[in-house]
């Protein structure tokens, strides 16, 4: 185990590094290659991540505490259980990994490929996904209330029994989605008639 404070690191490669129950807190990393590295149980506070590749990197349990990922990639990655609490995660994209029993507490997704993601039954109140890639996502029975979905891609996504009362949805395409048992407010289910064809009157 190791702890590492305010350092910054720029174009350095950490795949040979044993990273397993690793403690970094306030560091900052751009262009940086975690590829295939092990960092099972560690714990990151307030860092800050630019440009970085975690492709196919074990992440088991880990935790993410207030930091930012832009434009970061998690191929392949292995995130089950891991936890991301208040994280900005813009731009990053989560192409084949796995992110079963993954916890997310607020935070920014918008911009995120999460296509095939499984997120059924997760909490996801209030995170932004504006204009995320949620395209066959299973997202049955989650609790997006307050979510902020504007312009997000659900194509083919899951959301049978999800409750999305509260979550801002301008832009997304209803005809796309699979809502039954879905929990709709009253501005979403005139939006859903209108987007048949209905014509809603006040």
């Amino acid at each position: 185990m190791f702890f590492y404070a305010n350092e910054v690191y720029e174009n350095r490669d950490f795949g040979s590094m044993d990273a397993r129950e690793g403690e970094w807190t306030n560091c900052e990393f751009t262009r940086c290659r975690f590829r295939g590295v092990e960092m099972n149980e560690s714990l990151m506070e307030g860092c800050t991540f630019v440009d970085c590749d975690f492709t196919g990197a074990i992440l088991n349990a880990s935790h993410y505490k207030e930091s930012a990922f832009t434009n970061c990639l998690f191929t392949s990655a292995n995130l089950f259980v891991a936890r991301f609490d208040n994280c900005k995660l813009v731009g990053s994209d989560f192409a084949g990994a796995n992110m079963d029993g993954i916890t997310i507490t607020g935070g920014d997704w918008s911009y995120t490929n999460l296509r095939h993601a499984d997120l059924r039954k997760q909490d996801l109140r209030k995170i932004r996904f504006k204009e995320a890639d949620l395209s066959e996502c299973n997202l049955e029975k989650a609790d997006l209330r307050e979510a902020d979905l504007t312009h997000a891609r659900l194509h083919k996504a899951h959301l049978q029994g999800t409750d999305l009362r509260g979550a801002k949805m301008d832009g997304v395409n209803f005809k796309d989605l699979n809502i039954t048992g879905a929990k709709l407010d009253m501005q979403q289910a005139v939006a859903v008639a209108r987007s048949y064809g209905a014509k809603v009157e006040g």
